[in-house]
């Protein structure tokens, strides 16, 4: 398809660390070298080296790894050898099961996330450090309003070139609007907002509905994830037009302009978008009489930090360093996942973010979790005073106490700074005064995540019970067993404020064995 490569330099880095040769001035072709190697790890049948694992984990965590027996074959063969064992009859020993569920978490690591992140990179670029208004109330009223939701970026990226301009502009204005706005729903905004300045992060995706209880919206492009039915009651009361993205996520009475099941459309993208913008323009000029309430709240947030900005406003990694030894920061965690209905919407994740900064520890955050850091102000450097003395004087006054960088997958750009520090100062990844923390995890995704943060050696911590009660062996193989072998474990306490307690002692323990208290 005809979309440029942006992230060229990303595209050198990454083929560097592949081994692959960077012979050609042939942008395209070198990327089509990238795209087969990740392929492969994807889809390979037959046992050989993991490359984005070769390539990219630490060597002390492959050899843990590799001592386990659990570096996979493929992604594809891991979870077809998951479904299998899991069948009627099969794999009888919990044991064995486990030691499959690690492959698969591996894969999912290095495929799921790591592989994606590095496609959507080079694809669209790293992005950069910027300011963005953020919640309900920067809606605006006479406005040709889009909503993206979900998690792919290629088509995203074209609906919002394609509704930038002139031609659509010029449209939108002749059927009475001012001009056309961008915002987001779930990680697609997430993705787009510090590559495309000016695309509003509203709502994660539990609170999708409320944002379309406002009426201000003409048109909701759904593509995959996170995308409920639900959406579609809440639409037909304020005639917003739903459309769906992807024949895999379909939604009930919406608008279907998708890719199709083979792909074999991909080159009708800037066809697609164009229609979905025309779409949204009809749908303005459909819709006058719905009343529209916008919420008089919204805050600016600082976002788009990733690892090459942060090493660079920091000469590398030896300035974290320093701060960790000295205790000016206690400690780095990393706070994501999805929301989860069972518990006070976005609740646990405030009450922890409170007593984590209180306690001088630097948070990172993205995906839906980031939403109410995003919408209180814990995202903006003014958010700074939440923050303990210590923190508040590395933070310099310039910037935000939790650093947001993106959608889920971005939990790469977290990963890489936290290896980065961890080589500055000479210590293994599992050793540092690190943590993870989904507080609101709801799905398989969630407990991937936590995973593949707990296979590097670093802590997990939430305020939901995984659904594994029905096996002692298990829940006590998740939480307590892997101590040993992977050096990390899973912690989970209903209360948010005491597990924030037992994050912070976490971290403190690791300071201890460091010696630097």
């Amino acid at each position: 398809m005809n979309l440029p490569i942006i992230g060229v330099e990303k595209l050198h880095q990454v083929c560097k660390a592949f081994g692959i040769p960077d012979d050609t001035d042939d942008v395209k072709a070198l990327a089509g070298k990238l795209a087969d190697v990740l392929l492969a790890d994807l889809s390979r049948a037959t046992p050989d080296d993991y490359e984005a694992i070769k390539a990219l984990a630490p060597a002390e965590r492959q050899k843990v790894w590799q001592d386990l027996d659990i570096i996979p074959i493929s992604a594809y063969n891991e979870v077809f050898d998951a479904y299998h064992r899991t069948g009627c009859g099969t794999d009888g020993d919990w044991e064995s099961i486990m030691k499959q569920f690690l492959r698969c978490g591996l894969a999912f690591c290095y495929t799921g996330v790591v592989a994606a992140d590095i496609a959507t990179d080079v694809l669209f670029g790293i992005g950069h450090r910027a300011t963005s208004k953020v919640n309900v109330g920067a809606l605006k009223k006479g406005y040709v309003n889009i909503a993206v939701h979900g998690h792919l970026p290629t088509l995203v990226s074209e609906i919002v070139r394609v509704g930038r301009t002139q031609e659509f502009i010029d449209m939108a204005k002749a059927h009475g609007a001012e001009g056309i706005q961008f915002y987001g729903v779930c990680c697609s905004c997430l993705s787009a907002m510090y590559r495309y300045e000016g695309v509003i992060p509203l709502s994660n995706a539990v609170g999708a509905e409320l944002v379309l209880g406002t009426g201000a919206l003409d048109l909701w492009v759904a593509d995959v994830q996170d995308v409920f039915p639900a959406i579609m009651d809440v639409a037909r009361c304020f005639k917003t037009t739903v459309v769906t993205t992807n024949d895999a996520a379909r939604l009930p009475g919406a608008e279907h302009y998708a890719y199709d099941h083979h792909h074999s459309n991909i080159e009708d993208t800037e066809k697609l978008a164009r229609k979905i913008v025309t779409r949204a323009i009809e749908s303005f000029a459909n819709r006058r009489d719905v009343p529209v309430f916008i919420p008089p709240y919204e805050v600016t947030a600082d976002v788009g930090f990733n690892a090459e900005n942060i090493a660079e406003e920091f000469n590398g990694f030896g300035a974290f360093v320093d701060a960790l030894k000295s205790g000016q920061i206690k400690g780095m965690v990393n706070m994501v996942g999805c929301n989860n209905p069972r518990v006070i919407y976005e609740r646990a994740i405030v009450d922890i973010a409170d007593e984590l900064l209180k306690n001088n520890i630097l948070i990172f955050t993205n995906g839906c979790a980031s939403f109410p850091l995003l919408k209180l102000g814990y995202c903006s450097k003014d958010g700074a005073s939440k923050a303990g003395k210590s923190l508040q004087e590395f933070l310099g006054g310039k910037l935000p106490p939790v650093w947001h960088v993106g959608e889920c997958v971005d939990n790469t750009r977290v990963s890489t700074v936290l290896a980065g520090v961890a080589q500055a100062a000479g210590k293994d990844i599992k050793d540092m005064p690190y943590a993870f923390t989904s507080p609101e995890w709801s799905n398989e995704k969630g407990l991937d995540a936590s995973l593949a943060f707990r296979m590097f050696g670093i802590n997990s911590y939430h305020c939901v019970e995984p659904p594994v009660q029905g096996s002692t062996n298990v829940e006590n193989f998740l939480k307590h067993d892997t101590k040993d072998t992977l050096g990390s474990v899973m912690t989970v306490n209903t209360d948010p404020k005491a597990l924030a307690k037992q994050i912070i002692e976490g971290i403190e323990e690791k300071r201890r064995k460091l010696g630097w208290d």
